[in-house]
């Protein structure tokens, strides 16, 4: 059984910035961060693979957000960038021990989430 723990969340200002975090009890492959706004489906931001060689980008975010992760410590980062207030969601990070890719259903494990909330 793999428990994951987000932090970094917090409140920001339109244009800020802000990293999150994802620290991992046990080994994983794939690696990723959905996000869930109050009345709407949870949705994919970001993933990543076991080796960090190859990333995927929700069209959204592209271009301000940046993962990575570090192996030897079992976590996973989110570092984001220029915000916007409809980044304002619940992020989750999730793990797969096989494939991950942009499905909820690709991941094995999900942490608790962390709010993100960003004002004008």
């Amino acid at each position: 059984q793999v428990q994951l723990v987000e932090s970094g969340g917090g409140l920001v200002q339109a244009g800020g910035s802000l990293r999150l975090s994802c620290a991992a009890s046990g080994r994983t492959f794939a690696m990723g961060w959905f996000r869930q706004a109050p009345g709407k489906e949870r949705e994919f931001v970001v993933a990543i693979s076991g080796s960090a060689g190859s990333t995927y980008y929700a069209d959204s975010v592209k271009g301000r957000f940046t993962i990575s992760r570090d192996n030897a410590k079992n976590t996973v980062y989110l570092q984001m960038n220029s915000l916007k207030p409809e980044d304002t969601a619940v992020y989750y990070c999730a793990a797969a021990l096989k494939y991950g890719g942009s499905g909820l259903l690709g991941y094995d494990y999900w942490g608790q989430g962390t709010q993100v909330t960003v004002s004008l």
